[in-house]
């Protein structure tokens, strides 16, 4: 099963921007209610994509440089890099019929 990889600021470029996969980055923080929420259903999904995507949490609250940088305003916050560059947000927690044809939608 694919795990699901907790990156910083410093190894955001090495973890998203650089991914041979198409990556599903998890924007969130550990007082987030609805971030606690779909975090079982992420980690579902990165035994379900296993090889198609990897999944990445960035802490907002740690991470203040990586969320500026993708204008993060709410969380959770859902963003699919493909090639180094986002190609689309879903922002809130979603039930996970949703969340699975967000990522289908942008593989």
């Amino acid at each position: 099963m694919s795990t699901i990889v907790n990156t910083t600021d410093a190894n955001f470029a090495a973890d998203v921007l650089q991914s041979d996969l198409p990556v599903l980055v998890d924007f969130w923080a550990t007082w987030c209610g609805p971030c606690k929420a779909i975090a079982p259903v992420l980690e579902d999904l990165a035994g379900e994509y296993d090889g198609k995507l990897r999944i990445v949490k960035v802490d907002v609250t740690q991470c203040e440089q990586s969320a500026s940088d993708y204008n993060i305003r709410n969380i959770p916050a859902l963003m699919v890099f493909k090639n180094g560059q986002p190609v689309a947000t879903q922002i809130g927690a979603v039930p996970r019929s949703k969340l699975t044809a967000f990522i289908d939608q942008n593989l």
